[in-house]
């Protein structure tokens, strides 16, 4: 049996800023730049905001010592990692992991920055916490199989997230390997997130990528304090890689551990939807862009995607035809192909103007998806499309291989910054939000993370 748990947890407590090379401590920054702007958009303008953090009201969580982004409350530990965790996951715009099917920031990110002010950590430290979770989390997902795992109707963003949540964590807490071996024990008991989401457009994919961020930091502090979980979290009989898939390659999980970094391999969104719809959405504004054919002209599109992204955003086909949410339409991928073919691209502001619009409606049922073996060919190494559209005067056809925002296309500086501009800019004064990006850009500099999470207040100048 393989040393899995023993292996992760000597690489979370070991691994130094100091021991990362220069382009995962830039890319890192870019990432926690990219979930920061999601979070602020999303406190103010997600549906499902403000019974979370009334219900973090009623639990007594308010008032405490730790920062929501976008927010000028303090919460308790365990709640400001629950509210900024699902915060980043609200909008469904936040970055990917293709082979790992995952979703690696929204988890990690809150769960670090709750322990790092906790501890009032450096910014050096942030980076290196990060990096430890975002590379358990990923392999742990390449290991279960994420089809296998979404087979059985598990979310690997919130199952995996509690683990690398935990180690980010445990680190920040300055544990060695003992303890956080004893983390991802306990953590073990918290790993959860189902797909039933999809079957009624419920909030819960965003609340249980929260909970992963709350739960690992909680199941940090437990073994922190002595508390013992099993010591074989992954590799044991009833631990997380045998009873969470039905064939697991566990040599994934430490394949590469400390030289090839999955951090690089994390893409970034343009569009805030599903990831498996981008690369048609860029097939789509491209065959726009370069024909001139308007929505109108429009009379049937089919968009071939690999089968686990079929299931997700195609199936039921009567379903996506008629979203009747933001999470539907998330999920939808003829939604979010019809407004791309009306707008020429996708933002967030696009759903409070299309989901209820008879014109888009319409729009979605001549958009139909199908299984494709040239997408399904890139699988899992690429989230690739096929995209035709049939007009009236012609019939045009692309493929697209590599969606824009994965590594070997990814975005510009310049593509970041407009990004979190236009998240933040409705929240953040522009000076404000120039701060607040300058200084996570030059977070290696940041003696005390609280120096940076202050300059999340809304509208501070």
């Amino acid at each position: 049996m393989m040393d899995i748990t023993r292996r992760l947890a000597s690489f979370a407590a070991e691994l130094s800023y100091q021991d990362l090379p220069k382009d995962v401590v830039e890319r890192t920054k870019r990432l926690i730049l990219d979930v920061t702007g999601i979070i602020v958009r999303a406190r103010h303008d997600a549906q499902s905001t403000q019974s979370l953090i009334a219900a973090v009201e009623k639990l007594g969580l308010a008032g405490g010592s730790c920062s929501v982004m976008g927010d000028d409350s303090y919460y308790a530990p365990p709640a400001a990692a629950l509210v900024n965790g699902t915060l980043a996951h609200s909008l469904d715009f936040d970055d990917t992991h293709a082979e790992g099917s995952l979703h690696s920031s929204a988890p990690i990110v809150p769960a670090a920055i709750s322990a790092a002010e906790m501890v009032d950590a450096s910014g050096k430290d942030l980076i290196a916490a990060c990096v430890a979770g975002y590379e358990i989390q990923i392999r742990l997902s390449m290991a279960l199989g994420p089809s296998d795992h979404y087979d059985r109707g598990f979310h690997p963003t919130a199952t995996c997230g509690v683990f690398g949540a935990a180690a980010a964590a445990g680190k920040l807490f300055g544990m060695k390997a003992d303890g956080i071996q004893s983390a991802f024990g306990i953590a073990l008991s918290q790993a959860a997130g189902t797909m039933q989401f999809l079957a009624d457009g419920a909030w819960t994919k965003r609340s249980h990528v929260g909970q992963a961020a709350s739960n690992g930091l909680v199941c940090a502090a437990m073994a922190s304090e002595g508390f013992i979980g099993p010591a074989e979290a992954f590799e044991g009989r009833a631990g997380f890689l045998s009873a969470y898939a039905p064939a697991s390659d566990q040599a994934k999980a430490t394949a590469g551990l400390g030289e090839t970094w999955q951090t690089l391999r994390l893409a970034v969104k343009p569009y805030p939807s599903c990831r498996y719809s981008h690369a048609a959405l860029d097939g789509l504004a491209a065959l726009k862009r370069e024909h001139g054919f308007e929505a109108g002209d429009v009379e049937e599109v089919e968009i071939g995607l690999p089968e686990t992204g079929w299931k997700i955003i195609g199936d039921p086909e009567d379903v996506k035809h008629a979203p009747k949410s933001v999470v539907d339409g998330q999920f939808s991928m003829p939604f979010c192909a019809a407004v791309v073919l009306r707008e020429g691209g996708m933002v967030w502001d696009d759903y409070a103007k299309h989901i209820e619009d008879p014109e888009t409606l319409d729009l979605c049922k001549r958009v139909k998806s199908v299984v494709d073996a040239r997408a399904e060919a890139e699988f899992p190494a690429n989230l690739s499309g096929v995209v035709r559209v049939k007009t009236a005067a012609d019939t045009y056809e692309t493929f697209v291989a590599v969606p824009k925002g994965e590594p070997d296309n990814f975005l510009s500086d310049i593509e970041f910054r407009a990004k979190f501009d236009g998240l933040a800019a409705p929240y953040l004064s522009e000076a404000g939000a120039e701060r607040l990006a300058g200084a996570l850009l030059a977070l290696e500099q940041a003696n005390s993370i609280r120096t940076i999470t202050a300059l999340g207040q809304p509208n501070v100048d």
